[in-house]
């Protein structure tokens, strides 16, 4: 095992002053609020989302199936979590008879600092590329803004540049470059 060190940025957006706008869900495509009975498939739809990613390095619970069941009890089990911020992403074009989970988003209140903060935003693979993460985090952001939160923040691997430019681009600024430690094996 070797330590390696992942440079990451903490990014802030200030929701008073912000322009949120609210795109309209794509044909073939559902928002689903949060229930506590679909637990479970935002457990299914964050591991397929970042299994393969350089995430799941970072925070090894992303690549592993009960790691993200696990991940999703202590986001959904925390004080301050939002179900108004907590999304659910399906695809489900005719004639399909079962729709495919693409996409989750979650958001917390720190009780820390009083700001809203995204856990993780995550869309499939194949459904990259059409404004579905903007779709997410809108509706995120909106929750936050129902709630009265002033701020919102997130933290990305830097390395993660569409990730770090869909933020940006979203009204997200850079505040601090923090580095995690996370053990990765060698074969």
């Amino acid at each position: 095992m070797a330590v390696i060190y992942f440079k990451r940025y903490r990014m802030e957006i200030d929701l008073a002053a912000a322009t949120i706008e609210q795109p309209s869900v794509p044909e073939y495509y559902d928002l689903i609020p949060w229930a506590d009975a679909i637990l479970p498939l935002h457990a299914q739809v964050k591991y397929r989302c970042f299994r393969h990613e350089l995430d799941a390095n970072v925070f090894p619970s992303l690549g592993d199936r009960e790691g993200c069941r696990r991940l999703m009890h202590d986001i959904s089990h925390r004080t301050g979590f939002l179900p108004q911020a907590t999304w659910l992403l399906q695809y489900w074009p005719p004639p399909q008879r079962k729709p495919e989970l693409c996409g989750t988003v979650q958001g917390v209140l720190d009780d820390s600092n009083g700001q809203g903060a995204i856990q993780n935003l995550g869309i499939v693979r194949s459904h990259r590329g059409h404004g579905l993460g903007s779709l997410l985090m809108s509706r995120a952001l909106a929750g936050f803004v129902a709630a009265g939160l002033p701020r919102a923040y997130l933290e990305v691997t830097a390395q993660n540049v569409g990730a770090v430019r869909l933020y940006e681009r979203l009204g997200f600024r850079r505040v601090k470059t923090v580095y995690k430690a996370a053990e990765v094996a060698y074969a």
